[in-house]
């Protein structure tokens, strides 16, 4: 089963971090990644851009752009990780790792639906 893995912060505090302290922290994330790659349970994971740089689409029909996302939240989604695993509970496992690296983040963990050309719509079994 394919799990979303959402990493949420608080862009100011990320903000501040000194290109070294960034740099510490993507060589300890990325330690858990190649790891995850060597198992075979990690897909593709991206880092997101400043949600001052972001737009939202959304009314009727062809909708309206307006900016940024409107979270109601201290933490924006800065970046997510898709992972290939059989349950749950091995899917909260990873997220834990990259919380060792990252204790200050906030990870949310969600089944992924794929949409593949040629099968039925919904949440795809893999492995």
């Amino acid at each position: 089963m394919y799990y979303a893995i959402l990493a949420y912060h608080e862009e100011g505090v990320v903000d501040s971090w000194s290109k070294e302290e960034d740099a510490a922290l993507m060589t300890d994330l990325l330690q858990v990644n190649d790891r995850l790659v060597r198992e075979k349970s990690l897909g593709p994971a991206a880092r997101l851009g400043p949600t001052e740089r972001a737009v939202t689409l959304r009314g009727k029909g062809e909708g309206i752009v307006i900016d940024g996302p409107f979270a109601e939240t201290k933490e924006q989604l800065l970046g997510f990780y898709v992972v290939d695993f059989p349950t749950l509970e091995a899917a909260v496992a990873a997220a834990r790792e990259l919380r060792r690296a990252n204790p200050t983040a906030v990870y949310e963990i969600r089944p992924v639906s794929l949409y593949l050309p040629g099968t039925p719509l919904g949440f795809t079994e893999h492995k």
